[in-house]
């Protein structure tokens, strides 16, 4: 088993869709590729040479996917945040993520393989976290009626409170 460099990762349960959804995900991410691909033994003999785990990292952050069976699936208790700077990011991630997948509100969506990401521009977070309270309750109203996070859609909303 391939050393992980971190002492957090992120553990990903799949059917059997692990090497492809790792392969898609460090597709869209610079800094990011396969590590290593582990193939169960023969003492599993209904899964033996088969995909059990892939390692991967994803703009340098490690995570592990595992070929477990059909028994759990993801759910949006749990998502990744992708961290935007400008629009044209957020549209590239959202375009290639919703591929097969499905929008959710306020910049939340479900890729292909069932696992939930935020894309958001760090402009949003900034407001919504900030310390000017009516400025965030304008971006987060803002926010709640959009699907795609459209940047300046929150700053005319925060610009237009004063």
């Amino acid at each position: 088993m391939v050393k992980i460099n971190q002492k957090i990762t992120t553990f990903l349960w799949f059917d059997t869709q692990a090497e492809a959804a790792a392969r898609f995900y460090a597709s869209l991410f610079k800094d990011s590729r396969i590590v290593a691909i582990s193939r169960y033994p023969d003492a599993v003999s209904d899964k033996a040479g088969s995909v059990m785990l892939v390692t991967f990292e994803l703009a340098g952050q490690q995570f592990r996917a595992l070929n477990a069976g059909p028994q759990y699936k993801f759910n949006e208790s749990i998502s990744l945040l992708v961290e935007c700077e400008t629009q044209a990011e957020i549209d590239e991630f959202w375009s290639k993520l919703t591929e097969g997948g499905k929008e959710q509100p306020c910049g939340w969506l479900t890729d292909r393989f069932g696992l939930s990401w935020q894309i958001a521009p760090a402009r949003l977070l900034e407001l919504v976290s900030g310390d000017d309270r009516e400025a965030a309750s304008a971006a987060m109203r803002a926010m709640f009626e959009m699907k795609k996070i459209i940047i300046a859609d929150i700053e005319r909303a925060v610009k237009a409170r004063q």
